[in-house]
């Protein structure tokens, strides 16, 4: 048993490894450089990773339903569609912002803090999330269910809040791009 416990020990350092690379990565978009490419060619992807949230909560919601009916297969493919998704629209967040500034939110008032409110606990919790992410799933796919379902209980409403403000992000700034 002792082995099986270094494994996971160094699962989980690989896991927040891999966590902070791609937070470093993603971080650094914002302070390299802009690709050129044709003008318009990708102005799609805003509103292409806005579905893809909109599908990854739907998953999310539709996971937690299944393994409450015990239907675990349901679930495995639900959760695993969300991984596979959550993939797709990180290459396409990082696409879009290395041909793109950022976009100024417009709004004023009130909504303005709002927005920043909604857009800061966001980008904080999708830092989080994916280590979350990543522990569940190899818990899942070593058939440690107990374990799965202890850190599942965090993980799914967090990964749920962000898919969620990403489709909210995209509805609040969608006037100003």
């Amino acid at each position: 048993m002792e082995g099986t416990g270094k494994k996971i020990v160094s699962s989980n350092r690989f896991i927040y490894s891999i966590a902070a690379a791609l937070a470093g990565a993603v971080g650094l978009i914002y302070v390299t450089p802009k690709f050129v490419v044709e003008q318009g060619a990708l102005d799609f992807l805003p509103t292409l990773n806005a579905s893809i949230n909109a599908a990854v909560s739907l998953l999310l919601i539709l996971g937690v339903f299944f393994i409450k009916q015990g239907n675990r297969r349901a679930h495995q493919f639900a959760m695993t569609s969300a991984i596979v998704l959550s993939a797709l629209f990180l290459i396409s967040y990082v696409l879009y912002h290395t041909t793109h500034e950022s976009t100024s939110y417009g709004g004023e008032g009130l909504i303005r803090y709002v927005y920043f409110f909604i857009l800061l606990t966001h980008i904080v919790l999708a830092i989080v999330i994916v280590p979350l992410v990543l522990i569940s799933f190899s818990r899942a796919l070593s058939e440690r269910f107990d374990q799965h379902k202890k850190i599942a209980r965090i993980t799914f409403p967090l990964w749920l809040y962000v898919s969620i403000t990403g489709v909210v992000v995209y509805l609040m700034i969608s006037p100003f791009y």
